[in-house]
């Protein structure tokens, strides 16, 4: 249970604060999955309560999230709602890291922190079709010219999360001039700035993760809020809230299959399925999948979050990411087979949370990057 990793005052009553307004986050998801619609109402909801400023410093007066009150609140999130969580996490991630890190300049970070706290949204618009995940080392083909005291920005961004809602956009473009690529913060009502609403996908159906679309769009100088040659390799523990909402669906499934299993009798038995050793078997299997992610996932945050210990850290963020998302995966597995073809049925949730769930493997860092890292630092150590 998650309630073994609530440590604080501050994050039990986040907890509560969630659990106060589950009915309402509940109420349009299966119709949102199913006609593909944005969950506007539960991003407003969640706007209501402040959400998308708790990972602000309190120095900013934000509610000063560490990486590990964002993962409980994330992940109790998605168990109700996977997209409005998933949306929800890019803004929390994205401006944990640029506080952090301080990536920006000072008035730039002033100036995102009095957004958030009047309930603006942000993400990173990265992905291109033509270079997948940033993360392979892809070139944008996005562009930004220099223009005077302005930047003229052209091109196309996929997989932009949120992007119905979002005030604001990080983007990623090639500088041909300095031969180099810059993040450019965009406000969504710039001219030039469309969205393609495209996203038809079998997968986290309701998060809005359209195209971008930039056609000479004019920002300002200093909108180029960060070079990437000046940006150091740095572990970014802020990305951990993927896994998070993995977790948070699994664990969705993992409540509606206990109790399918305590209340469904079929008349060829005396008792309900729960009684039955292979039902027992694949509970236990659950269960077991859950705790290894938990302890995992908290544990590399707790580390995280001790800047000394932090330190110590090299691979770990890769393995919490590939091993509860594979996870997440395993359980959905385990829970379908326990409901059998009733979890098939599109009133059924687990057909939501088992296609909602493989989405994780293909947020980055990818499984088979994890996996090579973790050899070429055991076969080549640095030291």
């Amino acid at each position: 249970m998650q309630k073994l990793f609530i440590r604080t005052t501050k994050q039990q009553q986040w907890q509560e604060h969630l659990n106060g307004i589950k009915d309402n986050l509940l109420q349009n998801v299966e119709k949102n999955d199913r006609e593909s619609r944005f969950p506007i109402e539960n991003i407003r909801t969640l706007q209501k309560i402040n959400y998308p400023a708790v990972t602000v410093p309190s120095q900013y007066h934000g509610e000063g999230f560490s990486v590990y009150d964002m993962l409980l609140t994330q992940e109790t999130l998605a168990s109700y709602d996977a997209n409005t969580a998933l949306i929800m996490s890019w803004t929390l991630g994205v401006a944990g890291e640029i506080f952090e890190r301080k990536l920006w300049s000072s008035e730039k970070r002033k100036e995102l922190a009095t957004a958030l706290q009047q309930g603006a949204l942000i993400n990173r618009a990265v992905s291109e079709a033509a270079t997948g995940s940033p993360t392979r080392g892809g070139r944008p083909q996005t562009t930004a010219t220099k223009q005077g005291n302005y930047w003229v920005i052209n091109g196309c961004k996929t997989f932009t999360t949120g992007a119905p809602m979002l005030n604001y956009f990080i983007v990623s473009a090639y500088i041909p001039a300095e031969d180099t690529i810059g993040n450019f913060l965009i406000h969504r009502d710039i001219p030039g700035v469309h969205i393609e609403e495209n996203w038809d996908v079998m997968a986290m159906r309701s998060s809005g993760s359209h195209n971008l679309q930039l056609r000479d769009v004019k920002v300002e100088a200093d909108d180029l809020v960060e070079l990437l040659t000046q940006r150091k390799s740095q572990l970014n523990g802020w990305s951990l809230h993927i896994p998070a909402v993995y977790l948070g669906i699994a664990q969705a499934a993992r409540d509606y299959t206990v109790q399918f299993a305590q209340h469904y009798q079929p008349n060829s038995l005396q008792t309900p399925i729960s009684e039955l050793p292979n039902v027992q078997q694949h509970i236990g299997h659950i269960e077991l999948l859950l705790h290894q992610s938990r302890f995992v996932l908290y544990q590399v945050a707790t580390y995280y979050d001790d800047v000394e210990k932090r330190l110590l850290l090299t691979n770990e963020l890769a393995v919490a990411k590939y091993t509860v998302t594979n996870h997440a995966v395993q359980i959905v597995d385990h829970a379908m087979r326990i409901v059998g073809a009733k979890s098939l049925q599109l009133s059924n949730p687990l057909q939501r949370h088992y296609r909602d769930v493989r989405a994780g493997l293909h947020n980055p860092p990818m499984d088979d990057m994890t996996i090579q890292k973790l050899a070429t630092s055991a076969l080549f150590p640095p030291f």
